[in-house]
C-alpha cells in the first residue's frame, strides 16, 4: 500500500464522537492541495475538530510534509456560517402565479412586479399588493363554487322521493357544511397559506371567534338535532308566546341554521333561535298526529229545554265543513253558571294550519240560526233590585211625594 492510497487519521481524540469520513488533505499555508511526492496524488485525510497531528496507521509516528520536514497536521474543520433566514411569502401560490404569468406575457408580468413590490415586512413574513389581489380572487372563486355546489345539492336532495321533509332537510344542512369545510380547505390550499403567518394573531383570533360565534353553533347543533329526532320539523304546527305573554300558534315554515321560522294567522314570521325550543317546552299540535281538538263553549237560558239544545249544538258542529265526523263531535254540560246553563261543543279538525278561530266561529254562527229557529234562548246577565223598607227610606219618599205634588200644581 502507497502512501497515496492510504487513509490518514488523526492522532485519537479524547471525544466519543463518530468517526468522520476521509476528505483531501490540504495545505494549511498555502490553501493548496497536498500531493505524494512519489505517485502525485492527492493524500486524504480525516478532519478533527482542531489542528490535529496526521499518524501513519502502520508505525504510529506522525506523518511529515515531504517538502518542508514538518509533521502534517489536519486543520481544523471549517465551521459554516450562519445563513440568514429567508423571507417567506405569506401567500406562496402567488410567487407561483406571477412566475407562470410573466412566462406567458411580459406585458402582465411588468405590471404583477410593480404590484409585487409594493409590499409590507412582518418580522420574516412579507405581504405584497399582489398577494392581497392573488389571495381576495381565490377566495371569491372558492365562495362561488361552494355555493353553486349547494344549489346543485338542494336540487338533488329535492328529488329524493324516499325521503321525507325532514329527512331531506337534515341531509341538505350536513352535506352543505360538509361542503363549505372541503371549500375552506381547499382554498387553503390553493393559496398555499403558510399558517404560521398568523401565529402572532392565532390566539386572539381563536378566542374572539370562539366566543363570537359560540351560540351560532350552538343553535347550529341544536337545529341538527330538532331534524334527527323529529320533534320539530318543517309543516308543524307549534304554540308560541310573544313578549306580552300571549299565547298563539304558528306554522314552522323553516329550521335554519340560527332560528327558527313560524309564520302566524296574521302573517306574522317569528324568529325563534334552535336552543330555546330545545330547552324550553314546546306545544306541538301535530308531532305525532295532526288531529286538534277544539272546545267552543255555549250558554242558555236555565227555562230552556237542555235536551234539543244539545241536539242544535250537534248538528251545527256537524255542518262545518273542516269538522271531522270521525271521531263526532260531543256536547259537555260544563256548570251550572250565574245566568246560564254552560255547555262545551268537543269537535275535531285535522288542519290546524288553516287556523282554529274560524272553526269556532263557524260553529257559533250556526248555532245562532239555530237557537233562533228553536226560541233557544242565550242569556245575558240581569240583575234585580230589591229595596227594604225603613223609616228613613219611607220619610225620603213622603219628601219625593210631597215635591211631584206640588210640583203639578203648580
Amino acid at each position: 500500500m502507497t502512501a497515496a492510497t492510504r487513509i490518514l487519521e488523526p492522532a485519537p481524540a479524547a471525544s466519543s464522537a463518530p468517526e468522520p469520513q476521509a476528505v483531501p488533505l490540504i495545505d494549511p499555508s498555502t490553501g493548496k492541495p497536498l500531493l505524494d511526492p512519489e505517485t502525485g496524488e492527492q493524500m486524504m485525510g480525516i478532519p478533527a475538530p482542531q489542528a490535529t497531528p496526521f499518524l501513519d496507521p502502520e508505525t504510529g509516528e506522525p506523518l511529515m510534509d515531504p517538502a518542508t520536514g514538518d509533521p502534517l497536521a489536519a486543520a481544523a474543520a471549517p465551521t459554516p456560517a450562519p445563513t440568514p433566514e429567508a423571507t417567506k411569502e405569506a401567500i406562496s401560490a402567488a410567487n407561483d402565479a406571477k412566475e407562470a404569468v410573466s412566462q406567458k406575457s411580459e406585458t402582465a408580468g411588468d405590471m404583477i412586479d410593480t404590484l409585487d413590490r409594493m409590499a409590507i415586512q412582518m418580522g420574516h413574513m412579507r405581504l405584497s399588493l399582489w398577494d392581497v389581489i392573488f389571495g381576495s380572487a381565490i377566495v371569491l372563486f372558492v365562495i362561488i363554487g361552494a355555493w353553486f355546489a349547494t344549489k346543485a345539492i338542494k336540487i338533488l336532495v329535492a328529488r329524493a322521493t324516499r325521503l321525507d321533509e325532514t329527512q331531506r332537510l337534515l341531509a341538505e344542512k350536513i352535506i352543505t357544511i360538509l361542503v363549505w369545510a372541503a371549500a375552506f380547505f381547499l382554498g387553503i390550499d390553493l393559496l398555499g397559506i403558510d399558517l404560521t403567518a398568523l401565529a402572532v394573531f392565532s390566539g386572539a383570533f381563536g378566542l374572539a371567534i370562539g366566543f363570537g360565534l359560540q351560540k351560532t353553533f350552538g343553535n347550529l347543533i341544536a337545529g341538527i338535532i330538532l331534524l334527527m329526532d323529529k320533534s320539530i320539523k318543517p309543516g308543524d304546527v307549534i304554540a308560541v308566546s310573544d313578549q306580552a305573554g300571549a299565547s298563539t300558534f304558528g306554522q314552522i315554515r323553516k329550521i335554519g341554521i340560527r332560528a327558527v321560522s313560524i309564520t302566524t294567522r296574521d302573517q306574522k314570521e317569528y324568529l325563534i333561535p334552535n336552543e330555546n325550543l330545545m330547552i324550553n317546552q314546546v306545544e306541538n299540535w301535530s308531532y305525532s298526529s295532526k288531529n286538534v281538538r277544539i272546545q267552543v263553549p255555549v250558554g242558555i237560558g236555565y227555562n230552556c229545554d237542555i235536551k234539543l239544545a244539545e241536539k242544535l249544538m250537534l248538528q251545527a258542529a256537524g255542518e262545518v265543513k273542516r269538522v271531522k265526523q270521525t271521531p263526532p263531535p260531543v256536547v259537555w254540560l260544563d256548570k251550572y253558571g250565574e245566568n246560564s246553563v254552560d255547555f262545551v261543543i268537543h269537535c275535531w279538525i285535522s288542519d290546524p294550519e288553516e287556523g282554529v278561530g274560524n272553526v269556532r266561529s263557524e260553529v257559533l254562527k250556526n248555532l245562532w240560526d239555530l237557537f233562533q229557529q228553536s226560541g233557544i234562548e242565550i242569556p245575558f246577565p240581569q240583575r234585580d233590585i230589591n229595596l227594604r223598607g225603613n223609616a228613613q227610606f219611607d220619610q225620603l219618599v213622603a219628601a219625593i211625594a210631597q215635591r211631584v205634588d206640588k210640583t203639578g200644581k203648580d
